[in-house]
């Protein structure tokens, strides 16, 4: 969840010698070191890609701009002809750029440690091209609701090129993918079926074409009672957990082959030390070892000290030495 960000000071020097977060995406060298940076502070298990889940849109031809202080300002789409101009293709310069970081990560990690890539779902990415940023998602929703046309064709078209560039990561070195659905929480349940799980299963059932069995996680945020539903609709090897759900609910919705990822409040890396020990310990307890990935159940703030993060992973091998 955001391993490389604004909270490590390394990485606030990289983000200034890149000149902007979007060139920081698009360099190799620079978006492998930011990947790498965590790994060499803390005990991990894995990198995590960085980049953005815009990179999709921004490659099927919408303009694409970071502010600083705003967030993501992303051309529009609103209609059938909008969506028809979008790229539609096998070859995309921007992905060119991240799976050759990913081929840098990998080739930069040790054998031991794993590499997940990552992607937006289509409704979250899909509420983006609608929107143009970060939002209420007011007239996304309405659009989904009213189900036009050009809606199930711009869904239709970030499936497609979803998979052309989860593929690649897979072939530069990705060993497991999660698939982001941000927004999901914003849904109604009678559409999170249509709009959440089916899109996504077309993802991974495209991605396990090439790759069968590949290793996937899916996190569709705020839907709660729904994450057993959309694991079993999806077929994802593990579901990410917003941090007020149970993981332990959660995993009585799922099979024995379905583990789950999370959920610690990064609000507790904010805190005492003992504070953040209990919440570390109230995840730990509430789920068996073998089905779980620890991670946070949301990003990690700006303001965290990086000593908050090394104390955190050091009481989660405590407590895993403890059980073995």
């Amino acid at each position: 969840m955001r391993q490389a960000g604004r909270y490590l000071p390394e990485y606030k020097l990289v983000r200034q010698k890149a000149g902007s977060f979007l060139q920081l995406c698009y360099n190799p060298e620079l978006a492998c070191e930011v990947t790498l940076q965590p790994l060499r502070r803390f005990d991990l298990d894995a990198a995590i890609l960085f980049s953005d889940i815009l990179v999709v849109p921004h490659a099927m031809g919408l303009s694409l701009d970071f502010k600083e202080g705003e967030g993501p300002v992303l051309q529009t789409v609103a209609n059938l002809p909008d969506v028809e101009r979008l790229a539609f293709q096998g070859s995309f310069e921007q992905f060119d750029r991240v799976w050759e970081t990913v081929g840098l990560v990998r080739s930069g990690l040790a054998p031991h440690l794993s590499l997940i890539g990552f992607c937006g779902a289509p409704w979250t990415v899909a509420s983006y091209m609608i929107e143009g940023g970060s939002s209420d998602r007011k007239r996304a929703l309405a659009v989904a609701h009213e189900n036009p046309i050009w809606f199930q064709v711009l869904l239709d078209r970030v499936v497609q090129v979803s998979i052309v560039y989860l593929l690649g990561q897979i072939r530069a070195g990705a060993e497991a993918l999660q698939i982001f659905d941000s927004w999901a929480g914003d849904l109604p349940t009678g559409l999170l079926d249509r709009l959440v799980s089916l899109p996504i299963k077309q993802i991974i059932d495209g991605v396990r074409q090439a790759y069968p069995g590949f290793p996937i996680i899916v996190f569709a945020r705020g839907v709660a009672k729904s994450h057993g539903l959309i694991a079993e609709a999806t077929s994802a090897n593990a579901v990410g957990v917003e941090e007020d759900v149970s993981l332990r609910d959660v995993l009585g919705q799922l099979t024995e082959k379905v583990a789950v990822q999370g959920n610690l409040s990064p609000q507790l890396l904010l805190g005492s030390e003992a504070s953040l020990l209990a919440g570390v310990k109230s995840v730990l307890d509430g789920v068996p070892l073998s089905r779980h990935i620890f991670n946070l159940g949301h990003g990690i703030t700006p303001p965290t000290d990086p000593v908050m993060v090394e104390k955190l992973v050091a009481a989660v091998r405590r407590y895993d030495e403890e059980l073995v």
